[in-house]
């Protein structure tokens, strides 16, 4: 299997990937999950994307994902990193129906599925409860900064994945800042086989974000900070 070229992967964690592979290829014609559904490209550009940056995420951390979709990185990761606890936070009820069924078919544990947007749920119990927010080709940076930033606790961290992102970057600096973060470091990584050029932006939270932000209405994609 691709992903597991460079790693040794027990055979538990290999049969949840398998598993999770026929299930996002069972149900993504009718819950629109991934344009991604070839074998190979599942395993490299979803599952071994997913996985590579882990090194960031501490041990046991509290996890809040913005935008799971299909479920990554999240579910990637979860098989993994069982020790990282995932709240999946998704706004389509169909989508996070597909979470569920991965999530009993995988046994999955300590991952909680919210049926929300981001910008309502940050308003409430959730804000600054998390050791990481995470997301993946969701918004653009500068907006997937004013989403997730505010679940992460001081001290925490945001962590995007994206493609070729050195533009993204310089336009998301006022709100990085603005938002109470700077970033901490960036890494670019290849996909295997050619399959494509990646990046991982890690954004430390240094300080709380106003309770102004996220703005809410659709602003934070019309108007990024």
């Amino acid at each position: 299997m691709y992903i597991f070229k460079d790693r040794d992967i027990p055979k538990e964690q290999s049969e949840k990937f398998e598993k999770f592979k026929d299930l996002l290829t069972e149900y993504n014609e009718k819950h629109n999950l991934t344009s991604i559904c070839d074998e190979k490209g599942i395993y490299i550009k979803h599952f071994y994307d997913s996985i590579y940056p882990e090194k960031y995420f501490p041990f046991g951390a509290q996890v809040i994902e913005i935008g799971s979709g299909g479920g990554f990185p999240s579910v990637p990761l979860k098989i993994v990193r069982n020790d990282l606890k995932f709240t999946l936070v998704e706004s389509r009820g169909k989508k996070c129906g597909f979470l569920e069924v991965v999530k009993e078919n995988l046994a999955l544990e300590n991952v909680n599925i919210i049926n929300a947007r981001a910008e309502e749920l940050s308003a409430g119990a959730h804000r600054e409860k998390y050791d990481v927010s995470v997301a993946r080709a969701v918004a653009k940076l500068n907006t997937l900064c004013e989403y997730c930033l505010p679940f992460v606790k001081v001290g925490g961290r945001f962590i995007a994945y994206k493609g070729n992102a050195e533009e993204e970057i310089k336009e998301s600096l006022n709100a990085i800042k603005v938002l109470g973060g700077e970033i901490e470091c960036t890494e670019k990584y290849s996909l295997p086989e050619n399959e494509g050029e990646r990046t991982v932006i890690i954004i430390k939270k240094i300080r709380k974000t106003s309770s102004e932000y996220p703005r809410g209405r659709g602003l934070e994609r019309k108007k990024p900070l």
